[in-house]
């Protein structure tokens, strides 16, 4: 890597320090993996799915209750004249 950043432009002991400031972040780092992600994915697919489920459910109830009372209002309401 150090070389490629030298003939891209960096200086000797720029390059050098870059390439091993990398190395030293990498090797320390525990890094996610495609399989980490797919596992965190299904999992929060699975937490999301109760939440909606009541939520639709709330949204329905909600809605009868609505369209209860506006029939109910036009039952009781007095004609216009």
């Amino acid at each position: 890597m150090a070389q490629r950043l030298e003939v891209a432009g960096f200086s000797g002991p720029q390059a050098a320090g870059a390439a091993e400031a990398l190395a030293a972040a990498l090797v320390g780092a525990d890094l996610a993996t495609k399989g980490d992600l797919a596992g965190v994915e299904t999992r929060l697919v699975a937490a999301m799915e109760l939440p909606r489920r009541d939520i639709t459910i709330k949204l329905g109830g909600m809605m009868i209750i609505a369209v209860g009372v506006l029939l109910a209002a036009i039952r009781y309401l007095p004609p216009h004249p």
